[in-house]
């Protein structure tokens, strides 16, 4: 059975941003939600403004791969059900809430050290915007739009 948009909204803020608290998954489910919405570049040619697109867009989200580095990935969306708290996230975000502080940010990744780089990803379409948690958050450049 598939998931509807809520549901699966829940399941990656949980996987991606459980641990992060409640603004760290506000951020993430901005991030996705920033990618349903963009107007321009690849989210918007690739996803077309589908959540589920954006989500099962291939390379895009460490948890919905069943293997990362040719071993089975036990932090999946499908191994994590969500919780209470996951599905009122996907719920603010659905209804169109973002968190500003992410701005218009299309990525974010945990880089495992105190320093975020300043672009991200490396071929320079995004730019560092804020820093929440363990987690670098990166607003789109002039780059971004010839993607």
């Amino acid at each position: 059975m598939a998931y509807d948009d809520r549901e699966l909204l829940a399941r990656i803020i949980k996987c991606e941003a459980g641990g992060e608290g409640e603004n760290g998954m506000k951020a993430v489910a901005s991030v996705v939600m920033n990618r349903v919405h963009v107007a321009y570049g690849e989210y918007a040619r690739v996803c077309q403004g589908d959540l589920r697109k954006v989500i099962y867009q291939r390379g895009q989200f460490d948890c919905v791969r069943s293997v990362l580095g040719g071993k089975p990935n036990p932090q999946t969306i499908w191994a994590n059900p969500p919780e209470e708290i996951h599905y009122q996230i996907a719920d603010w975000a659905l209804s169109g809430n973002r968190l500003y502080t992410t701005g218009s940010a299309l990525w974010y990744f945990n880089p495992f050290s105190p320093t975020c780089p300043y672009y991200f990803p490396y071929n320079r379409t995004g730019r560092f915007q804020v820093r929440i948690g363990e987690h670098c958050f990166y607003n789109p450049t002039e780059l971004y739009a010839q993607t």
